[in-house]
């Protein structure tokens, strides 16, 4: 077992089931699916707790009955939640509004913003996994960098990320490499914003697969086929499998295959969050193991 650190979200999603894909202008009848946990912070959370880690989580919620509700789920489900903030604001829910094809929208507000306190001793943490647009984030990642792995998502803007491996997907690369066949540009892009302890920067390409760049090669791996019923929380769940397999000091190709097919139990699942699909395949996984 790993003791690992999330900066990521947690959020109550309230899904809307379409009866068509979104067109401008169209109008759609839905079915309201309720609300469910979801959230980098849970979605890629609760994966490493089904593999057996401890997974702490830093996030801002409100001080309302819908945070109250998100921090019992999120509680009951395994996240050690002792180190969320609370604040006054009341806790939105974000809506997934999702198409017959299994694909979604997402409607959120704005988040108010989220200062962090000073960084923790990262001795005692194997994995800092960083997800959110936290004021402070580039500070502890930078704290954190000599005594743990350290795993981020790129973010929507241009800030730092100091980091080991930085995660993005061909569509949020978009605008921000002019070559994406360059794969020296895409490095060097890389470098520009995680540093030049990077390790490797993953673009993942949906059913293409996903590429891992380096100082010295480029390394891809196929996506898995599945049965796509929601690809909420998809990338979330290639990022946990990619830290378990790298703090099971695996080769990154083999921690990006892991990723990939928890990714495609993901999908296959209705829920933001992996579900109990992936918890049954690693309880039984868990269970080989020992004979």
């Amino acid at each position: 077992m790993s003791n690992i650190l999330l900066l990521a979200n947690l959020n109550c999603d309230r899904v809307l089931q379409l009866d068509k894909p979104l067109t401008t202008g169209g109008r759609h009848h839905y079915d309201d699916m309720g609300r469910r946990l979801g959230g980098g912070g849970a979605n890629t959370g609760l994966g490493l707790v089904f593999a057996g880690h401890h997974v702490a989580l830093v996030s801002q919620i409100g001080n309302d009955k819908t945070a109250d509700w998100l921090l019992a789920e999120a509680s009951l489900q395994g996240l050690d939640c002792h180190l969320l903030q609370r604040n006054d604001l009341l806790t939105p829910e974000l809506l997934l509004l999702m198409t017959p094809d299994g694909e979604r929208t997402i409607i959120r507000p704005h988040r108010p913003v989220f200062t962090l306190g000073l960084a923790p001793d990262f001795t005692l943490w194997d994995a800092l996994y960083i997800n959110s647009s936290a004021v402070g984030a580039e500070i502890w990642a930078k704290a954190a960098l000599e005594h743990t792995l350290v795993v981020a998502q790129l973010s929507k803007d241009e800030r730092a990320r100091p980091c080991h491996i930085l995660i993005s997907s061909k569509s949020d690369m978009a605008g921000r490499c002019l070559n994406m066949d360059d794969s020296a540009a895409i490095w060097q892009y890389g470098q520009q914003i995680a540093g030049t302890q990077l390790r490797y920067f993953i673009v993942t390409d949906g059913q293409n697969g996903a590429t891992a760049y380096s100082q010295q090669s480029q390394l891809n791996i196929p996506a898995l086929a599945a049965k796509v019923v929601d690809t909420t929380g998809a990338g979330d769940a290639f990022a946990s499998g990619l830290i378990n397999a790298l703090l099971e000091k695996k080769e990154i190709t083999a921690a990006m295959s892991q990723g990939a097919y928890w990714a495609a139990i993901a999908v296959a699942t209705d829920s933001s969050t992996p579900g109990k699909e992936l918890q049954n395949y690693l309880m039984k996984l868990r269970g080989s193991s020992r004979v």
